[in-house]
């Protein structure tokens, strides 16, 4: 069984930031689960490009107000508190933080190693098999 608080991410290598956001890595690939699972600040304001073409994401809005499209789309769908978007065919999206800071329970599949650093295409690299 595994049993983590997030003050224990807090301040260790699972707490990362970058330009408008934070994400404390709950889960990653070395705890075996074939997920991940993070929460995920996005700040006030910052409105982030982003491409998984090799993972799957599902997150899950717990805190805070924003808006989310498709990279190719002008139509925006409302973020709130107890609302999922799902990027299931690899979607190419902008996510950003509108009244307040956004607070999203993000899981991916496969699962991030931890190490992920967003490439100028706002992805990630694959996985490393960590088996």
């Amino acid at each position: 069984m595994i049993v983590k608080a997030l003050e224990d991410i807090l301040g260790t290598e699972r707490d990362v930031s970058g330009p408008g956001w934070n994400s404390r890595r709950l889960l990653l690939a070395s705890d075996r689960m074939g997920f991940s699972l993070t929460d995920t600040i996005i700040k006030k304001g910052a409105a982030l490009e982003l491409e998984y073409t090799h993972h799957l994401e599902a997150c899950y809005c717990i805190e805070g107000k924003g808006q989310i499209r498709a990279a190719d789309s002008e139509t925006w769908q409302s973020l709130e508190p107890f609302t999922l978007y799902a990027l299931d065919r690899h979607d190419r999206h902008v996510v950003q933080a509108t009244d307040a800071d956004l607070r999203l329970v993000c899981v991916f599949t496969p699962p991030l190693s931890g190490q992920e650093v967003h490439r100028d295409d706002g992805s990630y690299a694959p996985t490393e098999n960590l088996e």
